[in-house]
C-alpha cells in the first residue's frame, strides 16, 4: 500500500507491506524506498515500481534461494519503507540533517506504529533502564510487545537509524546497519564529500550519480553482472542537486555514535560487504562486537549494494534475523 503524510507541510511518501510487527527499511544516499524491492518482494495485490526490479516476480515469494515469503514474514511483519525527504516521491524538509530526517521516521512510526502511551528518551543514562527492562523481560521476542519497531538502515539510512536510536531508544526493539557505520566522517572522507559537492554544483545530480554509482559495486559484479549497474543508473534522473548536497552536508556533520552500539542490549544486525569502498569492511569489523547481541554477516561477493549484488543471501539474512529476534 502506498501512503503519504504531511510533515511540516511537506509530503512524505512511504510504502506499507504486510501485517504484523513494524520493521522500517531506510534507504541510503542516491536511492529511494524501491531499492528494497528484491528484499520484501511483491505481496498480494501489490503492484511494484519497475525501478530497481531485477526480474519478473516469481510465483509465491519463496524459492530455493530463500526469498522472503508471504507465509513466513508478510503475516508476521509489517514493512514500512519510506522515501527519505528529497528522494523518490518525498519532498525536502527544512531540517535535512541526519537528526532531522530521523524525526521524519519517528513521525511515520507515530502514525503507523504508535506506542501507547508514546514515550521518548534523550539521555544515554536512560538506556541503562532499557537494559534492565530488556534483560528482565519474560518475552524473548521484543517485537511481540507493544509497537516497538525494528529499524534497518542502508548506508546513510544507517546513520539515520542511529540518530533515531539515540533519541527514541524505547521505540526500537532491534536495529541493523546494512553497509553502514557508527563512525563519523574522518577528514579524508569529508574531503571526498566536499569534492563531490563541487562536482554536483558544476555538473548536476545525474552526472554525479552516474559517475559514482559503479564504484559502489564489487569488481565481480562489474565483470559478471553489469546490467545491475546499468539498471540502477537508469533510475537516477529524479534527484535534485540541492537534495544530494544536503545529504552530503548532513553526513559530514553527523557525530560519532559508536556509544549507541556499546550501550545497545537489543539485537543488532551487521551486514558488511567484503569489497565495500564506501564503508570499508575494516570499519564494520571494529564495531560489530560492541553490542551485547550482534548478528554479523559478511557478503563475500559484494561491494556497497548487497541487496542487489547478493539479493538471495540478503533475503535469507533478513528473514532469519526478523524471525529470530
Amino acid at each position: 500500500m502506498n501512503k503519504e503524510l504531511l510533515y511540516q507541510n511537506k509530503k512524505i511518501f512511504y510504502r506499507i507491506i504486510g501485517n504484523g510487527k513494524p520493521v522500517v527499511l531506510v534507504h541510503g544516499f542516491g536511492e529511494d524506498g524501491n531499492i528494497w524491492s528484491n528484499q520484501v518482494g511483491p505481496p498480494p495485490n501489490y503492484v511494484p515500481s519497475l525501478r530497481y526490479a531485477r526480474e519478473p516476480p516469481k510465483e509465491g515469494l519463496r524459492n530455493a534461494q530463500s526469498q522472503l515469503t508471504e507465509n513466513s514474514l508478510f503475516n508476521k511483519i509489517q514493512f514500512i519503507i519510506p522515501d527519505l525527504p528529497g528522494s523518490g516521491q518525498s519532498e525536502m524538509i527544512n531540517d535535512m540533517s541526519i537528526e532531522g530526517m530521523a524525526e521524519v521516521i519517528k513521525f511515520i512510526l507515530d502514525t503507523e506504529a504508535p506506542l501507547n502511551p508514546p514515550q521518548g528518551g534523550t539521555l544515554y543514562s536512560d538506556i541503562s533502564n532499557k537494559q534492565d527492562n530488556f534483560k528482565n523481560s519474560k518475552s524473548k521476542n521484543p517485537l511481540s510487545e507493544g509497537r516497538e519497531a525494528c529499524i534497518i538502515g542502508h548506508s546513510m539510512g544507517g546513520y539515520i537509524t542511529l540518530a533515531l536510536l539515540e533519541k527514541y531508544w524505547n521505540h526500537i526493539s532491534a536495529f541493523g546497519l546494512f553497509h553502514s557505520t557508527a563512525f563519523a566522517d574522518n577528514e579524508e572522507k569529508k574531503s571526498v564529500r566536499r569534492k563531490g559537492i563541487d562536482f554536483i554544483n558544476k555538473h548536476g545530480a545525474f552526472k554525479f550519480l552516474k559517475t559514482t554509482t559503479p564504484n559502489l559495486f564489487s569488481q565481480k559484479t562489474k565483470d559478471e553482472r553489469p546490467e545491475l549497474i546499468n539498471e540502477l543508473e537508469a533510475g537516477l534522473d529524479n534527484f535534485s542537486p540541492t537534495a544530494l548536497v544536503s545529504y552530503y552536508k548532513a553526513m559530514m556533520q553527523r557525530p560519532d555514535r559508536t556509544e549507541m552500539l556499546q550501550k545497545a542490549t537489543m539485537p543488532v544486525l551487521f551486514i558488511m560487504g567484503k569489497y565495500d569502498n564506501a564503508i570499508p569492511l575494516e570499519d564494520g569489523l571494529q564495531q560489530c562486537h560492541l553490542p551485547e547481541k550482534s548478528y554479523i554477516y559478511i557478503l563475500r561477493n559484494s561491494g556497497h549494494m548487497g541487496m542487489l549484488e547478493e539479493k538471495d543471501k540478503c533475503n535469507e539474512i533478513l528473514e532469519k534475523f526478523l524471525l529470530e529476534i
